[in-house]
């Protein structure tokens, strides 16, 4: 069984390790880390970690699954932790919205009109104002979440349009089997799409723990960081 201490040395470990891989990303693409928002995500770990995490200087985390991210949070502020920024990266049931509008700071998934509808409502009522990351699918498979490249200014705009919502940016995972570099490409043109709708929505999240050097290079400002800071997921129960 590993210890309270051993766990803190563990994700203190990884955390280094990871912001090594960033300053030389950074340093490779011409940029500076401080250009660059690390989000760890800590699906399927422990509140625990999470409060481990903030303690080592982590602002934001990232949760993809609305019934675990729920709990955590508020588990997280009965343990005293506050001002961590929490950030909802997992597809999004329109069913769901209510609760992610409760605790989610930044939802990076949104994808949809219909979404944003559901999500502005939600947010409104609860007197908050929910930061939004349009999702797109650079290879056209939805499937996997993600609008068409076609349809970024109509979901863009829809955001916009609601109360309770901000437009900040674009998030895109990278292809299966594609390369990250490639296809991440793209990002810095849709960025200024975006920021044509709204020149505030220049945020751009793109790479996680097996792409990140890649998301860097094209100029990605949130890295959405799992394994490589927490290792392996334990198992849900």
């Amino acid at each position: 069984m590993t210890t309270g201490g051993e766990r803190r040395a563990e994700l203190q470990a990884g955390l280094a390790r990871v912001r090594e891989r960033v300053a030389a990303g950074c340093a490779a693409a011409g940029r500076s880390p401080s250009e660059i928002c690390l989000v760890v995500v800590t699906k399927t770990h422990p509140a625990s970690d999470v409060t481990t995490l903030a303690d080592l200087g982590v602002t934001d985390v990232g949760e993809n699954r609305d019934q675990e991210a729920a709990a955590k949070h508020a588990e997280v502020l009965a343990a005293g932790v506050t001002g961590l920024r929490w950030h909802f990266i997992g597809q999004l049931q329109t069913n769901k919205a209510r609760s992610v509008a409760r605790y989610a700071d930044v939802v990076h998934s949104v994808d949809r009109v219909h979404l944003v509808t559901a999500l502005g409502k939600a947010a409104h009522q609860v007197g908050r104002e929910v930061e939004c990351l349009v999702q797109v699918s650079l290879d056209g498979d939805t499937a996997r979440g993600g609008c068409l490249l076609a349809d970024l200014e109509e979901v863009a705009g829809a955001v916009v349009a609601a109360d309770g919502l901000a437009l900040r940016g674009v998030m895109a995972v990278a292809p299966l089997g594609e390369d990250p570099r490639g296809a991440f490409a793209v990002l810095p043109a849709l960025r200024e799409r975006l920021l044509a709708v709204d020149p505030r929505a220049g945020l751009v999240s793109a790479g996680m723990s097996g792409d990140l050097e890649a998301a860097i290079a094209c100029g990605a400002t949130h890295l959405r960081v799992g394994s490589a800071v927490l290792g392996a997921r334990p198992a849900l129960g």
